[in-house]
């Protein structure tokens, strides 16, 4: 089944995806078969879309892209493809803009793989991903906790979650991402602080009064503006 169209319309239920992440320029990581592009008009701050597919070349490094281009990228289910996670993960956020946001989804190892790598039900895949544990049954695994670090200062966790809307988890072996409903993913959204903020060790607001605006859209309370 095709993971990306599952995740979008759970997202649809999720502000953050409408108002903060999908917004601007994105470029969609290994999507032409299941591109975000389709759902543009259910998040409308989505102003375009770049599709990088095997044709673009390795996903690995994205040679051609400039540093800083897009507001967000995302990729779905193809970082367990690369031959260096840890590569891919600094190119793909080398691309993004300061302030933008990189979304990712991996397949759970427990929830997928269930105990085998290479895995029964995607040869393609070299890797298997946990969120966190102190011990894996995969010599593949990856720490997902552990393993967005390597991004640095610049890296703003925004969101790091198990998915497991419609999976039973009670039930035989198999691949249940086949079903309709069934998501066994992990995602994470980084956001790329800019970098005087990772300078200074995070967002500080500068100092400044407040017009009598703000103060009534903050707390609809009315203050009179000083007379001249």
């Amino acid at each position: 089944m095709k993971d990306t169209s599952k995740a979008m319309l759970r997202r649809l239920n999720l502000p953050g995806f409408a108002t903060r992440y999908f917004v601007g320029q994105g470029l969609d990581i290994n999507g032409a078969a299941d591109p975000i592009g389709q759902y543009a008009e259910l998040f409308p701050a989505i102003k375009g879309m770049r599709l990088w597919d095997v044709a673009d070349g390795d996903a690995q490094y994205l040679t051609g892209l400039a540093d800083s281009t897009f507001d967000f990228v995302h990729a779905s289910h193809a970082l367990q493809r690369m031959a260096d996670p840890r590569e891919a993960l600094r190119h793909w956020f080398r691309v993004l803009k300061p302030g933008g946001h990189l979304v990712l989804l991996v397949p759970d190892e427990d929830m997928y793989e269930q105990g085998f790598r290479p895995s029964r039900y995607n040869q393609d895949n070299r890797w298997t991903f946990t969120l966190f544990k102190t011990r894996s049954w995969s010599p593949g695994s990856l720490n997902l906790v552990e393993l967005v670090q390597i991004l640095g200062a610049q890296a703003d966790i925004r969101r790091m979650e198990a998915i497991d809307q419609g999976y039973r988890h009670g039930l035989p072996r198999f691949d249940q991402t086949l079903t309709p409903v069934a998501e066994c993913a992990i995602e994470v959204v980084i956001r790329k602080r800019p970098q005087a903020k990772a300078v200074a060790g995070g967002r500080l607001n500068a100092d400044g009064p407040l017009t009598p605006a703000d103060v009534f859209i903050l707390t609809g309370l009315r203050v009179e503006a000083p007379k001249r």
